[in-house]
């Protein structure tokens, strides 16, 4: 009879077993492909005991911020990078080492998205080679049949940054295909590392990415065949699952490639534009002359003490947290539409400064609301710039737009992304005709669901609408309806906000990537608004 494994010896076997450093790893921000959200990942990485976790969703570093919200106060190391497949079929991975290598990982990620439409990029070999990548690890993802010719063409561009990715997915040839990677990297001088081409995060979101592959498709999950993957191992697998498939070394090598790469989030740093301070102004000498000229324009007779040592105040508190740049920023965007007679008005928390009443932000005088505090407009405690909302009159909306883009340039402006995640109508419509359902059923399907309702409501409501939920094509639809609505949303893809621009002083696209918007004339950073903060 055998015994329970005691704490002890648990504790044991899991040191004897070879770290690990995933290194291509697909969240559910590249949409409709990566089946599990940035922080369920980077949870279960760290829960497997594995040194470090690279996100590289296709073409976008879009979930990267919720990630490193996950792994603050982890032992797991967070890398960032991308995966690409280039023109001519060319795939691989980019992950950053530093600071460098993020910026231009950012912007070869804006150059392809800038080259094509919504939802889709191009970058070809000559813009790779031209991207700047030194500060990069780039990792070849061979094809079924493996091409030297690509090896070679990437080893000669990124001499000693250039890896082969080994995924061994019990695909029924890992043996024939370790060997056949091994002989092309000793003819091209390329070393070998182990990597897992991750989608989920465990094996029980398999039929989910399954259903998103169809819905990326557009076809139904029964008429997919190979274009499904054959099995779910394109997850976080257990090191000891990891260690019976590869050998050491190449487990050894993907931790010994993460530990030098260095970047972090946290060294993002930005700087608000400078250029509408005249020469010999500061951003806090020129923001205290547009008050007080806007303060006389107010009180033509004169500014009360009252509201003078309001005014002190607040410019105090805003030189304090050094938000000149940002009043002033919104006072030229509201001047310019001032100028051009677009109407336009600011509101909500704003309405309790002085500082954007005299500037002509607001237009209520902040005294009339004595109920009203400033504090709730900007604090110390929120480490963060106030909100200041303006409306502009709808028909004129894009003047101002485009204004701010002519103002800083396409490279140093863009919208706010939102993130659109999946409701309970959207994600039964989308499975339905993922399912087979035509587009009447999978309308009338959808149709029952009220935008208010969560994964709770789903059953009654199918049920209500004359479906049987315990059928056998809604007993696994349903399920996976639920997983796609569940806090805090699947995302779907990206759109942009409807107004929140992201101005800055250097290259915004070393920031973040910027692409195209589904407007004309519009383009959007990947971040959503809320990851901005």
């Amino acid at each position: 009879m055998s015994l329970p494994a005691t704490q002890c010896e648990r504790e044991s076997c899991e040191a004897a077993l070879p770290q690990y450093a995933e290194l291509h790893c697909l969240s559910n921000f590249t949409f409709l492909r990566g089946a599990s959200h940035p922080h369920e990942l980077v949870e279960q990485a760290d829960s497997l005991g594995y040194a470090a976790l690279a996100i590289t969703d296709e073409c976008s570093v879009a979930g990267v911020v919720r990630a490193h919200m996950a792994a603050q106060d982890r032992r797991l190391r967070l890398i960032i990078g991308s995966e690409f497949r280039l023109v001519c079929g060319l795939k691989l991975v980019a992950l950053a080492i530093d600071r460098r290598g993020y910026g231009r990982l950012c912007r070869l990620i804006t150059r392809g998205r800038r080259a094509a439409g919504k939802g889709h990029y191009s970058i070809t070999r000559a813009e790779l080679e031209a991207a700047g990548l030194e500060q990069c690890f780039i990792l070849w993802l061979p094809a079924a049949r493996p091409s030297p010719e690509q090896l070679r063409w990437l080893a000669g561009r990124f001499p000693g940054k250039v890896r082969i990715a080994v995924e061994l997915l019990r695909e029924g040839s890992d043996r024939e295909r370790l060997a056949a990677l091994a002989q092309i990297g000793a003819q091209c001088g390329v070393p070998l590392l182990a990597s897992g081409d991750v989608h989920m995060h465990v094996r029980a979101r398999r039929r989910l990415q399954d259903a998103l592959t169809a819905i990326r498709l557009k076809v139904p999950i029964a008429h997919a065949g190979l274009r499904l993957y054959a099995n779910g191992e394109r997850y976080l697998r257990e090191r000891a699952r990891l260690a019976r498939l590869y050998p050491r070394e190449l487990l050894e090598a993907a931790v010994e490639l993460a530990l030098q790469c260095s970047f972090s989030l946290d060294e993002l740093r930005y700087e608000y534009p400078r250029e509408l301070v005249p020469p010999g102004q500061t951003p806090a000498s020129y923001l205290r002359r547009l008050t007080y000229e806007g303060a006389r324009w107010r009180w033509p007779d004169g500014v009360p003490p009252g509201e003078r040592a309001a005014i002190e105040h607040e410019l105090a508190l805003i030189a304090e947290l050094r938000y000149e740049p940002y009043f002033l920023t919104v006072q030229d965007i509201v001047a310019y539409a001032r100028r051009q007679g677009i109407l336009c008005q600011g509101r909500g928390s704003a309405a309790n400064s002085r500082v954007c009443y005299c500037l002509g932000v607001t237009s209520v005088d902040p005294q009339r609301g004595a109920a009203l505090l400033f504090e709730r407009f900007i604090s110390r405690e929120r480490n963060e710039p106030p909100d200041i909302d303006i409306d502009f009159e709808h028909e004129r909306r894009e003047e101002v737009l485009q204004y701010v883009y002519r103002k800083y340039g396409r490279e140093r402006a863009a919208l706010a992304a939102t993130v659109i995640m999946y409701r309970p109508r959207s994600a039964l419509r989308d499975l339905a005709k993922a399912f087979g359902l035509g587009a009447a059923d999978s309308s009338r399907l959808a149709r029952v669901m009220q935008w208010w309702d969560g994964s709770a409501a789903i059953a009654p409501r199918v049920r209500d609408a004359g479906f049987d939920p315990s059928s056998p094509w809604l007993a696994r639809l349903l399920p996976l309806a639920s997983e796609l609505v569940a806090f805090p949303g699947f995302p779907r893809h990206l759109s942009q906000h409807v107004g929140g621009f992201v101005i800055s002083q250097g290259l915004l696209e070393e920031l973040v990537p910027i692409e195209n918007a589904a407007m004309p004339e519009r383009t959007v950073v990947q971040w959503d608004k809320d990851d901005l903060n």
